[in-house]
Formats: C-alpha cells, sequence, structure tokens
C-alpha cells in the first residue's frame, strides 16, 4: 500500500532515472561497437537483499538474468561484502549467461552496512576462445568458447587485483577493447552508486528501503491487473529453431501458458534436450524472455522489477536447451530467448487477440568477424542486423528495428568498415518479404559486404530459414532468411543459417533477416494501404495483385473495379496462414 502518492511518484521516477544515468555512461564511454552502437548492454540497480529495483531502458533479456547474477554473488561473497568491492562474473553456471556477457557488480554503503548494489552487464566484443567473438554456434564445449569468470573481486576496498585483470586480458583477442568496456561498467557502477545515495541521504535508510517495497509491490498490483481480465486456462504452443548449425533436426519449443488467480505458469516439458551446439541457454536466460515476452504484450508501462517477477512460475526442465547443463556451450544462446517469446506469445495470443503481434524476424543476425594482422595482433568486428516485427492486430510490422527482447541497434555502416578490413556495399529493405494480411509485416533488412583483408573469419548466427515467422488470424507466414555467397554473380552459393567461413579478399557475401508474419486476412488490407506500399517500394504491383488482390495501374492507381472483382473471385490464399 503507498502510503504518500507523490513521494512515491518522485522516488520511482528518481530511482528509474538514476538506472538511465548509468546506461547513458556505458553508451558514452564504451570502446566496442557492439557496446556503444549496437548498445548490447544494460545497468540496474538492487536494494540491499539483491532484489532489482529498477532497471534501464536497455536489454530485456539481460535485465530478467540479474536476479541470478546477484544471488551468485551474495552466495560466495555475502558476509564478506565490502565498501569499494567489485565483483563480476560470466560463468553461466554461476549467475551468467554466455561467456561474453560480463556482470560487474558494485555494493553501495551509507555507514557499515550495504543500501543497495549498481549492476551492469555488457557483451563484450570477444573473451576469447577459438573463434573470434566468442559466440560460434559450432562450439561444442565451454571450454572453447573463452575465458571461465565465477563470482571474483575485481576491486577489494577500492584496490584493483591487475594481477587477476591480466589474466582475463591475457586469454582475450583485443585486451585494451575488453579493458575500456570493462572500465566503463565500472564507471556506470559509480554513477548508480552515487545516485543510489543520494537517495539514500534525501529519505534515509528506513524509509529508502520502504519506498523500494511499496514499488515492487505497486509492479505487482499493476501486472496483476492487467492479467485479471484474461480467461483462465492453460495454452500451448510450439514453435522451432532451423537447427543446431551442426546438421540437426530442427530443435523444438514447447510451452503450456496458464493463466489463474496465482498469475502466469510456463511449463515448457516436451522441449529440446541441450544441443551439441552453442544453442543452449540458463533456465534465468530463459525466465527472463518470458519476462520480457509478458512486458511488451501487456505491461510497457509497469516498472520492470522483483516485483513484476512474482506473478510468474515456472517448470523448465533440466538439461534442457533452456537450461542446460555444464559444460554445455552457450555462446549462441539468443535465439533461444527469441524463439521463447515467440513461442510464449504463440500461446498467448488466443488470450489477448488484440494486443498479441505476429512472429517476427526471429532474433537479429550476428555477424562476427575475425582478421588477424601480420603482428599477431586481432581484430573483431560485429555487425548486428536487426530485421522486422511481425504485424500487429491494428498496424503494419515496423521495418528495420530490434526484436521484443533485445532492444539492440543495427551497426552503422561506419563502425563495421572503419577497421578497413570490411566494405558494406548494400544496406536496405527487400520488397515483398513482409508476411501479407490486413496488416503488412515488417520487411526483410539485407546488408552486403565484401572482403578486404587478406583473410578474414566470418561467423554467422540467423534462423528462420525453414520455421517462417508465423502469421496470425489468417495472416501469411513472413518470408525466410539468407546467407549468400557471390550474391547476384554467377557463383551464387545459398549458406547454412548458421556457417563458419574463412574468407579471402575479395569474397561478397550479403546477409538477409527473415521477414515479418501477416495479420489478418490479405483480402481485408485497404487498397490504400496497398497502395502505399507500391509508391513506397514495399509491394511490388505483382504482389499487390498476388497476395491482396488489388490491381494497380501502370500510373500508380488503384483500379477499384479490377480489385473488387479479383477480391471476390479468390479464395485460397498463397502461403500457410496459422489460425
Amino acid at each position: 500500500m503507498i502510503r504518500d502518492a507523490a513521494t512515491f511518484e518522485v522516488f520511482r521516477n528518481a530511482v528509474t532515472g538514476v538506472a538511465d544515468e548509468m546506461a547513458i555512461t556505458v553508451l558514452r564511454t564504451a570502446h566496442s561497437q557492439i557496446v556503444a552502437s549496437s548498445m548490447d548492454f544494460s545497468t540496474a540497480l538492487c536494494d540491499a537483499g539483491g532484489r532489482v529495483i529498477a532497471q534501464a531502458n536497455t536489454c530485456p533479456v539481460h535485465l530478467g538474468s540479474i536476479p541470478d547474477a546477484m544471488a551468485a554473488v551474495l552466495d560466495r561473497f555475502g558476509d564478506s561484502v565490502t565498501d569499494g568491492d567489485v565483483y563480476i562474473l560470466n560463468d553461466p553456471s554461476q549467475g551468467g549467461m554466455h561467456l561474453p556477457d560480463v556482470f560487474a557488480v558494485t555494493p553501495v554503503f551509507d555507514g557499515p552496512e550495504p543500501v543497495g548494489f549498481a549492476v551492469s552487464v555488457v557483451n563484450h566484443a570477444d573473451v576469447g576462445g577459438w573463434a573470434a567473438g566468442s559466440m560460434a554456434v559450432q562450439s561444442t564445449s565451454i571450454f572453447a568458447e573463452g575465458v571461465q569468470i565465477p563470482p571474483s573481486r575485481l576491486v577489494d576496498a577500492g584496490r584493483r587485483n591487475e594481477t587477476f585483470l591480466d589474466l582475463v586480458l591475457r586469454n582475450v583477442r583485443e585486451p585494451e577493447l575488453f579493458r575500456g568496456d570493462l572500465d566503463s561498467q565500472l564507471a556506470a557502477n559509480h554513477t548508480g552508486a552515487r545516485g543510489l545515495l543520494e537517495l539514500v541521504g534525501r529519505h534515509g535508510t528506513a524509509e529508502f528501503g520502504r519506498l523500494a517495497d511499496e514499488l515492487l509491490d505497486y509492479s505487482e498490483t499493476l501486472l496483476r491487473a492487467e492479467l485479471a481480465g484474461a480467461v483462465a486456462g492453460t495454452y500451448a504452443f510450439a514453435d522451432q529453431i532451423d537447427d543446431d548449425g551442426l546438421g540437426g533436426d530442427p530443435i523444438p519449443f514447447r510451452v503450456r501458458v496458464t493463466v489463474d488467480d496465482d498469475g502466469l505458469g510456463f511449463d515448457f516439458t516436451g522441449s529440446s534436450p541441450q544441443v551439441a551446439s552453442a544453442l543452449n541457454a540458463t533456465a534465468s536466460f530463459t525466465r527472463s524472455a518470458c519476462y520480457a515476452a509478458v512486458q511488451g504484450l501487456l505491461a510497457a508501462d509497469v516498472p520492470a522489477n522483483s516485483g513484476f517477477y512474482r506473478a510468474f512460475r515456472f517448470t523448465i526442465p533440466s538439461g534442457s536447451i533452456l537450461d542446460a547443463t555444464r559444460p554445455a556451450a552457450r555462446g549462441a544462446r539468443g535465439l533461444v530467448a527469441y524463439r521463447v517469446i515467440d513461442t510464449v506469445l504463440g500461446a498467448l495470443a488466443p488470450v489477448f487477440p488484440d494486443r498479441t503481434p505476429a512472429a517476427g524476424d526471429g532474433g537479429p543476425n550476428s555477424v562476427a568477424i575475425g582478421v588477424t594482422g601480420a603482428d599477431g595482433g586481432s581484430t573483431v568486428l560485429w555487425d548486428v542486423l536487426c530485421g522486422a516485427w511481425g504485424a500487429r492486430p491494428d498496424q503494419d510490422g515496423i521495418d528495420g528495428v530490434s526484436p521484443l527482447g533485445a532492444n539492440l541497434a543495427n551497426t552503422p555502416v561506419e563502425d563495421v568498415e572503419r577497421s578497413g578490413h570490411i566494405r558494406i556495399d548494400g544496406y536496405g529493405y527487400l520488397p515483398d518479404s513482409g508476411g501479407a494480411g490486413r496488416y503488412r509485416g515488417g520487411l526483410a533488412t539485407f546488408r552486403d559486404m565484401t572482403v578486404l583483408a587478406d583473410e578474414a573469419t566470418v561467423q554467422i548466427r540467423s534462423d528462420r530459414r525453414s520455421s517462417l515467422p508465423y502469421g496470425l488470424a489468417g495472416g501469411r507466414d513472413g518470408t525466410p532468411s539468407a546467407n549468400l555467397r557471390d550474391p547476384g554473380g554467377p557463383d551464387e552459393v545459398l549458406l547454412p543459417a548458421k556457417p563458419y567461413l574463412v574468407l579471402s579478399a575479395g569474397a561478397r557475401h550479403r546477409q538477409t533477416t527473415a521477414g515479418g508474419g501477416g495479420h489478418g486476412d490479405p483480402a481485408t488490407r485497404e487498397p490504400c494501404a496497398v497502395l502505399a506500399d507500391v509508391l513506397d517500394g514495399k509491394v511490388t504491383r505483382s504482389a499487390a495483385r498476388t497476395d491482396y488482390g488489388v490491381v494497380v495501374t501502370d500510373d500508380g492507381r488503384v483500379d477499384h473495379t479490377a480489385t473488387a472483382r479479383l477480391r471476390t473471385d479468390r479464395h485460397d490464399p498463397t502461403r500457410k496462414a496459422r489460425p
């Protein structure tokens, strides 16, 4: 119960503002392109018990994993936490997610006891292992993926352990890049600690704790209010990842979502066992994906914190791809979160039909490029390419935007080209790639590159090649992703969705994301909306006719008579649709 609404509202915005200041600090001080440009990082504040009380608008699938990282730190250092300490970790078996995601945790003291913690997590450009970028799908053991850091004290009462840091830096390809991004985390945590202390100083320790409790209760209350009108029941859905990158079969994801008076239950029984490749996740990451799906669907304005999480309960089989056991590789686990989100949204579509979008691109393509110089030095480049959202029940899907769980940004062309090792030759949308519907799915994004270095390794993580983004309510499925070598040339080759390549100077490659699924019967799309898409180059005249039954004339007008006749005559969609 909120005792003083005005004080509570000021506190709520202030504590969230501190978390956002932390995020801005990372963004402005990070060294690597994957952090400073693609924004693959997150920041949050926790109370003295490790509960999340505020988080920045950063990467949702990071943020829901922070409670597990905090639990690992407190379990290891609980009684010896000291003012001036900083702890780091990345071990998936001890609070982490995958090795590139390094957590930094700073305790905040006001007197002899901690009053909270500032936390940041950054996807570092490289943490060692056999493949540049440390996220190769083809890894079959965590021991091949890079340096493993259990919960460790990096800074001891204000004094950095340089020997420990030197050991970590010796195991990564670009040590100064790693150091720079780690320093950005420490700077962000310092910003968070300062802001947290200001709030404690303003309210007092006891009042701060009471306000934090109220904030968590507030989030829980708002989410339960959103669920109150839902029809109770259990709703099932299945989806899949195309393959494991090693030639295996499709990887099934199954969920049964129960909506009842206790909140939401997620049972993933029947999902794939852990796989041989690096497409394995932690249970914390799976839970985080569920939090992100529900918040995006129902509760965009509800503060995401440990109170929000109270309405959730989970059954996640141990030893599955959703909760793999050591020494499973985890580097490419991002796809798991995106497919969990799609599966959960598919299950909730009958419960919230007016809110649930069709499936989007299935997760951004991630391309890690490694170049070794004549002096033995390494360069690691990341090209993150986000595609499209699926159509929404009342709007088209968004083009060229991060999927729900990521909140990333496409890597700027200039960042990719800056090293001189890669040239970007083309970047844009593909017409006719959004699933047809009353509301059209977002368009696929493509990027063409040429290798300029003598030799470069290229590791690509993509999906939705054979398991297309589903449409809803009669909307058609989206279009497949693709990786092409020598695109448009005489030796064009369609590569697998998750290849590891060694390319020589002059080699050309095109990556294409999947297009989003459509929503609603395409025959009910307003002809003027189809015409607008044709004029914008998003839909061709041919596809306007075949997919939507809309006849566009040579001079750019809708022939309403021919359109009405065509729509009356047509009845079978040309692509499979989900009910």
